[in-house]
């Protein structure tokens, strides 16, 4: 018996699925919990910026040339 192929899903291409959803077929309670969710994934995304601006700024100071 043959398995189902399993196909990549792309980058960002959930976000732009659950950005799809018709926002009518939940209740107040799950809209809730997903606006939490979404703000923890701001959240999540902010701190890894701040990861990645610091690394940058680590690595510019390092191969910098004095002035």
């Amino acid at each position: 018996m043959d398995e189902p192929v399993q196909t990549r899903v792309g980058r960002g291409q959930r976000l732009t699925e659950a950005m799809r959803e018709d926002l009518e077929l939940y209740a107040v309670v799950e809209l809730e919990e997903r606006i939490e969710a979404l703000e923890a994934e701001i959240t999540r995304c902010r701190a890894q910026i701040e990861r990645k601006r610091a690394g940058r700024a680590q690595a510019d100071a390092l191969f910098s040339r004095p002035s």
